[in-house]
């Protein structure tokens, strides 16, 4: 990456301005034509240097307080099927595989957001019976330490 695509990832990584032009707000912050900057983008995306913008919503603050680490223990063969139905619900924020030990079988992760730990319990059960799955466990959220992501290229 060049110096001017760093910069702009390092804008990106920034709290995305809430205005009627986003991104000629952030070109002129990085004194440049709003269409060079989307085209930038556009490349970085497309070589992979750049795989996804989104919001990161505060659950706590817009009601929901309960969150859990849903544990599965999904069949063999059937992880993509699974793991791609879960992610599709609106209340599953994360989905993710990963191997299994001796003495932890489960193999896919789910964060789940409901406003009551009855209600993440709930969800769990549904999404279990629309995946004839049967065993799970349920990690909830007692304390939520960082809610940031990542940030690349601000040494110095």
């Amino acid at each position: 990456m060049d110096a001017l695509d760093k910069n702009i990832v390092k804008l990106l990584q920034e709290d995305f301005p809430l205005v009627r032009e986003p991104y000629k707000l952030l070109a002129q912050r990085l004194c440049m034509d709003e269409d060079l900057l989307l085209e930038r983008v556009r490349i970085m995306k497309e070589q992979g240097k750049i795989r996804k913008m989104g919001a990161v919503l505060q659950h706590r603050e817009v009601g929901y307080a309960s969150n859990a680490l849903c544990a599965w223990l999904v069949p063999e063969g059937r992880m993509d099927a699974v793991a791609s139905q879960m992610s599709q619900h609106p209340f599953v924020s994360h989905c993710y595989d990963r191997n299994a030990e001796p003495d932890w079988p489960y193999n896919l992760y789910t964060m789940l957001h409901a406003h009551s730990r009855k209600e993440c319990e709930g969800l769990a059960e549904e999404l279990g019976k629309e995946n004839n799955l049967k065993h799970w466990v349920m990690l909830f959220t007692v304390k939520e330490w960082k809610k940031t992501s990542m940030r690349y290229f601000c040494e110095g």
